[in-house]
């Protein structure tokens, strides 16, 4: 590879972009990696031995080692780093060449980059990869939006790369601007409210039935062979058998209580309340991340109150499983459900068109929320390509229709046990919420007059209204119309 030059250049040589390039160097194209920490380099070297790959420590002679028009993926950190990659990039670069930032980077970064780089002559796009570690070596799910000029140049690349599910790819040109990083983002917002009801699940088998762990594994795996399987599910079988090396005991039973984050789930639950459109169940898991985090609080507040969080004796797993399965499907349908949702409401917001259904094709391979669920979601959409909610499809209407009353039975028993399940109780409580014609959201506005002045509107009648709450009842309305 001394005199020829690479079709792509990757910066930052962590887990995520080593493993990336060595996917690209496995299905035939020459590649360099760029990276400040010559141990990463030295990796790179060796697990890339024999392909066409090669690692610079010099960004210059990076830069120059690429073909004409270069193209450069970054896989840094979100905010600051992605900037001074891209300041330190611009003057060793040519009009016609192409960024791309395949990092977690937040929307409204990546439309100014869109705009400032396009002013440059630069080609740029934002793209989302999903899948972890082995997605990215053995075939991720990617969503590319931005220039669509500059996606067309590297189509084949990524087509080559990307997970497939019945012969396609999975990566398809999301629409213009951030919507790449955006769709991205929701996907991330769904897979914290996936993992946060696979965690109340564990609460219920763990604290509510008393299974031990080899029995919650069991559980897992057994769904997992059914409709709900999942790579969360999956993943989360694994990790119930698994112990370290010299140890007798599981390593679930020694980690601690208190989850991290890196910030899309916030980003998704900011930007929905941006837009006015409500994904409860995802706000919902973001908050418990934050919750878990108070330990000191948690362990403080338990000694003051008592606690119950045992099903009762005569509760027959038998009989409560299979329900509790049921309730695991409805809640898994409403927490994609409010995904999809947003993504329609910010298609037509933010001027995306986003392709509902085709975001579902690319999601049931290569990503983190892949679920035979997606199979549904995608049929939904290719049907009905103007599908207001998910929850109105012919399929998914019997799914609900079958699921919602085991969905009451398993939440009411649970909650009476003082088992914490946040998710099951949420999710049925946005379905009802969903499915009021009236809600009692007349009383909020009344009160919000009453208090604030600030006007309501009735029922059958064109204009807003105000009453003077604090004067006699048959005190005559005052029409004041805007």
């Amino acid at each position: 590879m001394a005199n020829e030059k690479y079709k792509i250049g990757m910066i930052g040589l962590g887990t995520m972009g080593r493993n990336l390039l060595l996917n690209m160097a496995d299905h035939g194209f020459p590649v360099a990696g760029y990276d400040m920490d010559l141990a990463k380099l030295s990796l790179l070297e060796t697990e890339g031995k024999e392909k066409p790959v090669k690692g610079f420590k010099a960004i210059n002679e990076f830069v120059n080692s690429l073909d004409s028009p270069r193209v450069i993926v970054l896989l840094v950190p979100a905010g600051k780093a992605v900037d001074a990659v891209i300041g330190e990039l611009q003057p060793l670069l040519a009009k016609g060449d192409i960024i791309i930032d395949a990092g977690n980077s937040h929307f409204t970064d990546t439309t100014l980059r869109v705009k400032n780089l396009s002013e440059k002559g630069l080609h740029f796009f934002g793209m989302g990869i999903s899948g972890g570690e082995e997605g990215a070596r053995k075939g991720p799910s990617m969503m590319p939006g931005g220039d669509k000029a500059a996606f067309q140049y590297v189509k084949p690349v990524l087509e080559a790369i990307a997970a497939e599910v019945d012969g396609m790819p999975c990566v398809v040109y999301i629409g213009p601007g951030a919507s790449g990083h955006f769709v991205k983002m929701v996907h991330n917002g769904i897979e914290y409210a996936l993992m946060q009801l696979i965690s109340d699940t564990y609460e219920i088998l763990r604290k509510g039935l008393r299974f031990s762990n080899a029995e919650i594994q069991k559980v897992f795996s057994d769904w997992n062979k059914g409709r709900l399987q999942s790579y969360l599910l999956e993943i989360t079988s694994n990790i119930f058998l698994y112990k370290e090396n010299g140890s007798e005991g599981f390593l679930i039973d020694s980690i601690k209580d208190e989850a991290k984050s890196k910030g899309t789930g916030k980003w998704t639950t900011q930007i929905s309340t941006d837009l006015e459109l409500p994904i409860p169940t995802i706000d919902l898991a973001v908050a418990l991340r934050n919750l878990s985090k108070y330990k000191s609080l948690r362990t403080a507040v338990s000694k003051e109150y008592s606690q119950r969080g045992q099903i009762a004796e005569q509760i027959d797993p038998s009989v409560i499983l299979p329900k509790l399965e049921q309730a695991f499907y409805f809640s898994m349908v409403t927490i994609y459900a409010q995904g999809m949702h947003l993504l329609a409401k910010a298609s037509v917001d933010l001027g995306y068109d986003l392709k509902l259904a085709e975001i579902a094709r690319i999601w049931r391979g290569g990503c983190i929320i892949r679920a035979a669920f997606l199979d549904v979601i995608h049929n939904a959409y290719k049907s009905d390509q103007q599908l207001q909610h998910l929850l109105l499809d012919g399929q998914l209407k019997k799914i609900i229709n079958e699921t919602c009353e085991p969905t009451r039975e398993v939440v009411s028993e649970l909650m009476i046990a003082g088992i914490s399940i946040p998710c099951y109780a949420n999710a049925l409580s946005y379905f009802d919420a969903l499915r009021s014609e009236n809600m009692p959201s007349n009383l909020i506005q009344a009160q919000r007059d009453y208090f604030g002045a600030h006007t309501y509107e009735l029922v059958g009648k064109e204009g807003s209204f105000h009453s003077e709450w604090n004067l006699e009842p048959e005190a005559k309305i005052q029409n004041i119309q805007h």
